[in-house]
């Protein structure tokens, strides 16, 4: 990519877009496209098809998605499957048809077994059953991954894939009904804080082991595949190492600095028991994350209580 190429960040408003566009805009690039959801509906593919023939954009990253937490996915499950698969497919097509010289689409981890042999490997994809919270999801970003090979195979479309692990950070949904672990444990510990509550429940056994990457190092990582990798075999982006819910969660009581106890509620489902990424072909191609959790954990907590009044 050079500094003046037309770039594409879809879903520029979301966690991973966001840091995506910060990512540029630190590199020096300089013809950043962006666009709501008002100026194209990645669901509907003419508004793709003329949103690609007005921009002409060189590259893309595909950072648009439906995500959430395994509340998210168990009540709005057809919600989940119809707009991943709309989305990606919708763009992913029109990329290839309208000349994008490289395209990126973002996966997840959670496209992998659930009873996948730890860490897990990029060749482990399809090997078996998924995780039932979250297969709505998966079999969509499955999908993805596959449309961009097949669109390699048959047409020679520079489209790569890359799956991150669990992400978090600035510009994170801290809904409680709809959020991922970090920002959800994050809001529940600041407000048991402020209202002197004597605990905090967390859902689940906390025994479920999880990794986790800032999202900013996500970025970083996106860039440099952008600009260093091409290839049909999927790319896993993460730390390396894992974590117990407890121990994240006894983390992040130590961050917002809350005094009371932890609970467990065993009635509430604990997921996927282990989900740690092998990243030996992220390192050999010469990236590593820079943030330890702690800092990640700290920044993402000022952030927070920046964006409106938190009752402090």
């Amino acid at each position: 990519m050079h500094p003046d190429s037309r770039i594409y960040v879809a879903g520029h408003r979301g966690l991973v877009g966001s840091a995506i566009v910060r990512s540029l805009q630190r590199a020096g690039f300089t013809n950043i496209i962006t666009a709501t959801h008002k100026d194209c509906d990645l669901t509907e593919q003419q508004a793709v098809r003329d949103f690609m023939a007005e921009r002409k954009p060189d590259y893309i990253f595909m950072a648009a998605a439906r995500v959430g937490g395994i509340l998210a996915n168990a009540s709005r499950p057809a919600d989940f499957i119809r707009d991943n698969l709309a989305m990606q497919t919708n763009i992913i097509h029109e990329a290839w048809r309208s000349g994008v010289t490289k395209f990126l689409f973002l996966g997840s981890s959670c496209i992998y077994p659930k009873f996948a042999p730890q860490p897990m490997k990029e060749e482990h994809l399809l090997t078996g059953g998924l995780e039932p919270t979250n297969e709505w999801y998966a079999i969509a970003k499955i999908a993805g991954i596959k449309m961009c090979q097949a669109y390699r195979r048959q047409h020679g479309f520079d489209a790569i894939s890359l799956m991150p692990t669990n992400l978090y950070g600035p510009g994170d949904n801290f809904d409680l009904e709809s959020s991922h672990v970090v920002p959800a444990l994050l809001r529940k510990f600041h407000e048991a804080k402020l209202d002197g509550a004597p605990s905090v429940t967390v859902w689940g056994s906390g025994s479920p082991r999880r990794e986790f990457l800032h999202v900013d190092d996500m970025a970083d990582a996106s860039l440099h595949l952008m600009q260093h990798y091409t290839g049909e075999d999927i790319v896993n982006v993460g730390v390396g190492k894992d974590m117990t819910i407890r121990e994240l969660a006894e983390c992040i009581r130590d961050t917002v600095g809350y005094s009371g106890d932890i609970t467990f509620d065993t009635s509430r489902p604990d997921g996927t028991p282990q989900k740690l990424l092998d990243t030996t072909r992220l390192t050999a191609l010469g990236w590593t994350p820079t943030r330890t959790l702690r800092q990640g954990l700290a920044e993402t907590y000022q952030w927070y209580l920046s964006t409106e009044d938190r009752r402090m």
